[in-house]
């Protein structure tokens, strides 16, 4: 094993669910994980993510949405992503 690498245990269930996974996406377990880990924003990333929305928006309309405007926003979003069909890709 390398300097820079570790290994996690996970149950035989999950690795084998892992594995099935990786298959279907045509890479190794390593790669699946290892592409989670860096596409998947942290919640600190995503309050900077949007901080900087505000921050766009209030420059557009030259005042940034209320919370209430965000819950809406956020509630549309989420019932759209719920709508989509198929399974999402690991960006």
């Amino acid at each position: 094993m390398a300097a820079d690498e570790t290994s996690i245990k996970v149950s035989a269930a999950a690795r084998d669910r892992l594995a099935r996974l990786a298959a279907e996406h045509g890479t190794t377990i390593r790669s699946l994980v290892e592409d989670l880990a860096q596409s998947t924003p942290t919640q600190a990333e995503y309050a900077e993510r949007a901080e900087l929305a505000r921050a766009e928006l209030a420059s557009a309309l030259g005042s940034a949405p209320s919370p209430e405007a965000e819950a809406k926003a956020r509630a549309l979003l989420e019932r759209l992503g719920a709508a989509s069909p198929g399974p999402r890709a690991i960006a």
